[in-house]
């Protein structure tokens, strides 16, 4: 959520945002409400100020006189709460109208439409190449006997994956290969809940803009299934004030993801690309808002060390205006070239979503003797699936087995290749 203060005070910035991410919303209906509310709240505290004034007269009033206070009190606090079911009503219409907003962006975010627009900031290692034709993860991880999306589908539908044998055990080694590097770098590891309450993920700023159409909702309990560990390590915090001295407060979750991919099919659908589950390990922290931006660029910092340990072929890419989330003020993405779609692929992001889901989840921080809001960032270290895609099909061999990336092995008990046991 956006900060009420600004959006008064600093309406044309909020417009040309608003302009820059292509979201056609009139302002005046929020800035309108908003003196509304202020107003209302006026009335309510006048109220309240009268109504204990009376109640501390009464005990020295004279007998004759106590009745009437006592009536006149009695007014007061039924006047009270019918200007509080009116002030209710004006913050729910506020809180509606607020959720259209999107956080505003970084000055060094590019403009633009879509992903062509997007800054390319880097480019790790040219694209491999082969002597032969390569194939795809697919028929990779099927004649290994690594990977079984037919089973998967029979027992959970399309969509779904069986990780078998080796395929299991290079999950489990990329987990420790992350956690390791990580948690020397003062990441708190973090096994989270599944599902969250639905206010929560919509504090977080993810039910939005369709955000619903993505989310399974078990609609009997008001939870909703997490698509990330991040939203649900974002609100673990909730309600408190931090320690100025603990931040940046740094956490590595690793969870399963659920995710409806509504409107994507026809695309993506071969193989364990785009899934309903899979899982993931995200680093998320909570910074200083005067240092959120060198978090932001540490975090990316990381993702791009995790990867270079791998040996994948890559490239960072600055996300433009209108490509950018709705709760991010920047996002990288790193893209992995994969070598059957002939392609750069999305396998990370990372973003700085400033104090847009703090202010809702009301995380602070005490500093200064003020009392604001931190800043909350995230960052993929590796979603799986992704990024065993990757694995397979650059470091695939002639014959069909898989080079172990060299930083793996320790965690698979020294293995280097990856051969069928079919």
């Amino acid at each position: 959520m956006i900060d009420l203060k600004f959006l008064q005070e600093h309406g044309d910035v909020v417009e040309a945002n608003n302009a820059r991410r292509g979201a056609r919303i009139d302002i005046s209906i929020a800035q309108g409400l908003i003196s509304q509310r202020v107003e209302e709240m006026g009335r309510v505290e006048a109220l309240r100020q009268e109504g204990n004034e009376i109640a501390a007269r009464i005990p020295f009033a004279a007998d004759q006189d106590k009745p009437t206070l006592i009536e006149k009190g009695k007014q007061i606090r039924t006047h009270v709460k019918e200007q509080e079911v009116q002030l209710k009503e004006i913050e729910t219409a506020l809180a509606q109208e607020l959720k259209q907003y999107p956080n505003i962006l970084r000055d060094d975010v590019p403009d633009g439409t879509d992903e062509s627009a997007n800054e390319l900031v880097q480019t790790v290692s040219e694209p491999t190449t082969f002597t032969f034709t390569p194939k795809d993860h697919l028929e990779l991880g099927e004649a290994l006997g690594i990977i079984d999306v037919e089973r998967a589908a029979k027992v959970s539908g399309a969509r779904f994956v069986y990780l078998l044998g080796d395929g299991a055990r290079m999950q489990f080694a990329l987990l420790n290969y992350a956690m390791d590097t990580l948690v020397k770098e003062q990441f708190v590891p973090a096994l989270t809940p599944h599902m969250i309450k639905t206010e929560m993920m919509d504090a977080m700023g993810y039910l939005s803009h369709g955000g619903e159409d993505e989310i399974y909702h078990l609609k009997n309990d008001d939870l909703v299934l997490i698509g990330t560990s991040e939203q649900s390590v974002g609100p673990m915090h909730s309600g408190e004030i931090l320690a100025a001295e603990k931040l940046p407060m740094r956490y590595v979750g690793y969870s399963p993801c659920y995710r409806r991919e509504a409107g994507s099919y026809g695309k993506d659908v071969r193989g364990i690309l785009r899934v309903h589950q899979f899982d993931k390990i995200e680093m998320f922290s909570y910074a200083d808002p005067e240092n959120s931006d060198q978090e932001h660029e540490f975090l990316l910092s990381m993702q791009t060390r995790l990867m270079n340990g791998l040996g994948l072929p890559y490239r960072v890419m600055k996300l433009c205006a209108m490509d950018t989330g709705t709760p991010s003020a920047r996002t990288y993405d790193i893209e992995t070239w994969m070598p059957a779609q002939g392609a750069y692929r999305e396998t990370h992001s990372t973003s700085n979503t400033t104090d847009f889901q703090t202010r809702r989840l009301q995380t602070r921080v005490k500093k200064d003797g003020k009392t604001q809001f931190v800043h909350a960032l995230n960052g993929t270290a590796f979603a799986i699936g992704r990024i065993l895609i990757a694995i397979l099909e650059n470091n695939q061999q002639e014959d069909g087995t898989i080079k172990i990336p060299e930083v793996l092995r320790p965690y698979m008990g020294g293995q280097e290749v990856i051969t069928s046991r079919l």
